[in-house]
């Protein structure tokens, strides 16, 4: 799996993420962050080019070495932009520097989600923010049903990711209160399509 780890899968991850469908979605998001940001799993800099002018900073923080090398090429606005090859679970940052943390369909594939988001928490300042947009498990028992019995193969051949994930679940029990979430399908396979996305701040 070497070859398709290295060389195929960044490139699938890059494609599937330049779905037209994911657009508003990151826009939403992306317009919610301001002052410092942290985004983690930045993958190729698909929101990059959304980052206003509330944001002083962005933190970009990918493990995979050729995602980083497509971000290092995303546009952006003239804002200072920091590539740090790193995984969530061992952020590189001080504690409580962060205003803004940035997930975009990134929980459902980290290793160790509770904890990374243990170190989401200690970066964020006191008056920090999450702003997510993920997909994760729906509500339906037959699409859950779906989603349990397609993620061990999903998860070999698509970088980890986990359909089967409840999202509000883990936020809450890492320690964070979710002040807004809205839910619901995208277009597509539902197994793959339903959408958490909102804002929660560390308890």
């Amino acid at each position: 799996m070497g070859f398709y780890n290295d060389v195929i899968l960044p490139r699938l991850c890059d494609l599937a993420m330049r779905n037209k469908e994911l657009l508003p979605y990151r826009e939403r998001a992306i317009r919610a962050a301001e002052g410092r940001v942290l985004e983690i799993g930045i993958g190729s800099g698909r929101n990059l080019p959304f980052y206003g002018a509330a944001v002083t900073q962005v933190v970009g923080l990918e493990p995979g070495s050729k995602l980083l090398n497509m971000a290092r090429h995303a546009p952006h606005r003239d804002i200072p932009v920091e590539l740090v090859e790193a995984s969530a679970e061992a952020i590189p940052i001080e504690s409580g520097r962060i205003d803004t943390v940035v997930t975009t369909w990134t929980m459902c594939s980290i290793s160790d989600v509770d904890r990374a988001l243990a170190e989401v928490r200690r970066v964020l300042k006191p008056s920090g923010k999450l702003v997510f947009v993920e997909h994760g498990r729906a509500p339906e028992p037959r699409v859950q049903w779906w989603q349990d019995r397609l993620t061990p193969a999903w998860r070999r051949i698509s970088g980890g990711c986990h359909l089967n994930r409840d999202i509000a679940d883990v936020l809450r029990r890492n320690g964070f209160h979710v002040e807004e979430m809205r839910t619901g399908y995208m277009n597509g396979l539902k197994p793959m399509t339903f959408m958490y996305e909102g804002l929660a701040s560390p308890r």
